[in-house]
C-alpha cells in the first residue's frame, strides 16, 4: 500500500536510472548521501533496487481494453516506465522497503481467486476472478497515481468502473459504506503477522465515491494481467486519493451502514484519515502536501518536485462529492 517508507527519510532513487548514465548519476546522490552521513538503509535499499532493475520485468498474460469514454479516464501526460511501476512499489504484506515487493511477491498464488460480496446487498456471492472479468468490458485508463510520501507515478491501468459490480450486487437502502478487505495469508505473505498494521489490511470509501465511475475495478496494466507486487489479480484504483486507499489482492467487499475502520486509520489517525483525497492544502504531521516527486524523471533523490494538484487534478470529476465539507477535517 502506497505509504511510508523506513529508510530514514530519504527515498531510494528509481528503477529507470539502471541506464549507463543514470548509474551514474544514482551512485553520484548515493556518495551525497553518505557525505551527509546518511548511509546504512538509504545505500542498502539503493543497492537492492539497482539489482531488480537490472532483470527485465518477466512478459504477463495480455489483458486488452478498449479505450475509456469516461470523463478524465486518461491523461496526456508521460506515462511512468514499466520497470518502476513493477519495481518501486508499497504492499507491506511482503515488506516495508520499495523494493520488498518485487522481490518477495512471487509467492503470491493468483489461481484460484475468489471475491465475496456481502453485507447489505440483495445479491450477495462469490465471484471467481474469471467471473468478475466477464462481467463488464475492460477499459484502458490512464490515472496520475499519488502517494502520501510525495512521490507520483502515471499507469496505465485496465479494468471497468467497480459500479458496474456495485449495481449488480444491488445494495440496500442504509448501505452507506463499501469496505475491501485484502489477503492476509501469512503462508504466502512473509510480513502478515507483522505489528506494523492490523491484518488483514482493510480500507472503505463512501457510496457515493465507490459508485464514481473513476473508481476502477482493476485487473491489468501496461495491457498485461497485473503483476503480483501491483496488486494482482484484482485491486482497486481511486486516482484522487493518496494510493493507500487503493486496496490491492481483494477477497471481500462488504457493503455497511457505518463507516468502516481503514487499516492506516486504525494505525494513526493523526496522520491518515478515512477520507484522505490529494490535498496540498493539508499537510501530513511529518512532512509536507504541497509537491510531488514524479518517479522516473530522472535526478534521483535530488529530482525536480512538482506543485500537487488538489485532488491529484481530478478536481473537474470528484470535487462535487465533497461539496460543502470542511476538507481539513475530513482529510
Amino acid at each position: 500500500m502506497l505509504i511510508r517508507s523506513h529508510d530514514s527519510g530519504f527515498n531510494h532513487p528509481h528503477a529507470s536510472d539502471i541506464t549507463p548514465r543514470a548509474v551514474y548519476e544514482g551512485r553520484r546522490d548515493m556518495l551525497r548521501l553518505l557525505a551527509g552521513g546518511a548511509a546504512g538503509a538509504a545505500l542498502a535499499g539503493w543497492a537492492g533496487r539497482e539489482a531488480l532493475a537490472q532483470a527485465a520485468p518477466g512478459k504477463l498474460p495480455a489483458l486488452a481494453g478498449v479505450k475509456s469514454t469516461v470523463p478524465g479516464a486518461q491523461t496526456m501526460e508521460k506515462v511512468t516506465d514499466y520497470k518502476d511501476a513493477s519495481t518501486y512499489n508499497n504492499y507491506y504484506e511482503f515488506g516495508t522497503d520499495k523494493a520488498d515487493p518485487a522481490k518477495n511477491a512471487g509467492t503470491l498464488k493468483t489461481r484460484p481467486w475468489t471475491v465475496e460480496v456481502e453485507g447489505l446487498v440483495k445479491k450477495p456471492g462469490k465471484y471467481g476472478i474469471e467471473d468478475l472479468l466477464k462481467l463488464s468490458a475492460q477499459e484502458d485508463r490512464t490515472y496520475r497515481l499519488r502517494c502520501v510520501e510525495g512521490w507520483s507515478m502515471v499507469i496505465p491501468w485496465v479494468g471497468y468502473s467497480l459500479a458496474e459490480l456495485i449495481k449488480k450486487v444491488e445494495p440496500q437502502g442504509n448501505a452507506k459504506y463499501v469496505e475491501f478487505l485484502t489477503l492476509a495469508d501469512p503462508k504466502t505473505m512473509p510480513f502478515v503477522g507483522s505489528r506494523v498494521l492490523d491484518w488483514p489490511y482493510a480500507e472503505g470509501l463512501r457510496m457515493d465515491e465507490a459508485m464514481h465511475p473513476l473508481t476502477l475495478l482493476t485487473f491489468g496494466m501496461y495491457g498485461e494481467v497485473l503483476p503480483n507486487q501491483n496488486g494482482a489479480p484484482v485491486r482497486i484504483v481511486v486516482p484522487w486519493k493518496y494510493g493507500f486507499k487503493s486496496a490491492k489482492s481483494i477477497v471481500k467487499i462488504r457493503f455497511v451502514e457505518k463507516e468502516p475502520g481503514t487499516a492506516w486509520n486504525k494505525a494513526a489517525a493523526n496522520e491518515y484519515g478515512f477520507y484522505s483525497n490529494v490535498n496540498p492544502d493539508v499537510d501530513h504531521p511529518r512532512w509536507s502536501q504541497a509537491t510531488e516527486r514524479r518517479i522516473g524523471d530522472g535526478g534521483g533523490l535530488f529530482a525536480k518536485r512538482h506543485k500537487t494538484l488538489i485532488f491529484n487534478g481530478y478536481e473537474q470529476q470528484v470535487g462535487q462529492l465533497y461539496a460543502g465539507m470542511d476538507l481539513k477535517k475530513f482529510y
